[in-house]
């Protein structure tokens, strides 16, 4: 029955991952900006309640749906016990625990301690939610193995 809607299931798929890696190349820029303005500023109040509305309202619905529609669509494929799925599921799991990791540092910026990363280290850290989005898509596109 799933199979009936596959294409239905993929765009509202594609959809919810377009959302949350929106969120995830953004959180981390906000980070880097944030880092300028002193604890307690207008400003950097301003910057608390960016992140963690862009948290709360885009990146965490986006990611529930993410989850919940690749979930349907690996089963109207049946998928799970495919080489290739493994591999695409575990680079999600990484972005899963960056999302968690990039939540933590906004709740230690609205604590006003601040970011545990260097302003270097947060640069380097907006680039991986698109270096494993390169891997899943291809592996999504091409399945291999």
């Amino acid at each position: 029955m799933l199979a009936d809607y596959y294409l239905t299931l993929k765009a509202l798929h594609f959809l919810a991952v377009i959302a949350w890696m929106a969120g995830l190349l953004y959180l981390p820029r906000l980070f880097i900006y944030h880092m300028e303005f002193e604890v307690g500023s207008k400003t950097y109040e301003t910057f608390c309640t960016m992140e963690r509305r862009l948290l709360k309202i885009i990146m965490l619905p986006s990611i529930i749906m993410t989850f919940g529609f690749g979930i349907l669509l690996a089963f109207s494929m049946g998928t799970w016990s495919a080489p290739w799925f493994h591999m695409k599921l575990m680079l999600v799991l990484l972005l899963a625990a960056l999302h968690g990791y990039l939540s933590r540092i906004a709740k230690q910026f609205a604590k006003g301690e601040g970011s545990p990363l260097s302003r270097k280290a947060l640069i380097l850290l907006n680039e991986v939610p698109f270096l494993l989005a390169i891997g899943i898509v291809f592996l999504a596109v091409f399945k291999p193995f």
